[in-house]
């Protein structure tokens, strides 16, 4: 039932916000030069790569300019992108994701592949499941870049300060999953982007067993600067 539940859903959703996400469209483009979406290679369902769509939030090639985590104050956030990135709505374009199977409107979040190569087996898993538009680690760590803010290393903060809670709360979804549960999900999502509490979900951790990955591990690009400060 997930998957007609994920397409109906989000085909409605597309259907209703089309005028919505034609004006936010408009606004990226005028706001600053460069495409309307992000598209960043993200591990998908059984380690499969897919491009993620997203409203671009950053300025062009901002990827070259600095990690893939992003602090509050990161100076690459153009305006509008701050506004977007504040309500979630950078995130709606993922239900062209979800049409296309890639994703579906409630897993663990998608993560790019160098921290996929730094999962445990047992955080491997997650990568049994398609990824989701939102989770558990969504909504009690909708405001991350508040948390990484004023950080000189994003993505090493990311790994350390955030990363471990938001797996076991993907790992604990994984273990509970079921369509009441990912309406659920979906009302705290809604209830947290409009009135933002700031309130943890009441979760138990969950007893995970191993699971295999398909990706090759390679160092995180945090691991790679920390290498070259010690061989200068």
């Amino acid at each position: 039932m997930k998957r007609p539940f994920d397409l109906i859903v989000s085909t409605f959703g597309l259907v209703l916000l089309a005028a919505p996400l034609a004006v936010l469209a408009l606004l990226v483009k005028l706001g600053t030069r460069g495409p309307v979406f992000y598209r960043g290679a993200r591990v998908g369902w059984r380690g499969k790569p897919f491009r993620i769509f997203k409203f671009r939030t950053m300025v062009v090639d901002a990827e070259k300019l600095g990690g893939d985590s992003t602090p509050e104050d990161d100076p690459r956030v153009t305006p509008i992108g701050r506004l977007l990135r504040k309500y979630k709505l950078d995130e709606l374009p993922q239900l062209f994701n979800v049409i296309r199977g890639e994703m579906s409107l409630v897993g663990p979040r998608p993560q790019v592949p160098w921290a996929v190569a730094m999962y445990t087996q047992d955080e491997r898993a997650v990568l049994q499941v398609r990824p989701g538009i939102t989770d558990y680690a969504s909504v009690r760590f909708r405001d991350e870049g508040e948390i990484l803010r004023g950080s000189t290393n994003p993505d090493k903060d990311y790994f350390e300060k955030i990363h471990p809670e938001k797996m076991r709360l993907s790992l604990e979804y994984i273990r509970k999953q079921s369509l009441w549960l990912d309406c659920q999900i979906l009302a705290m999502t809604l209830a947290a982007v409009i009135f933002r509490p700031q309130r943890d979900i009441p979760v138990h951790k969950a007893d995970d067993g191993p699971a295999r990955g398909t990706i090759a591990p390679q160092p995180a690009p945090f691991i790679l600067d920390e290498q070259r400060k010690v061989t200068k």
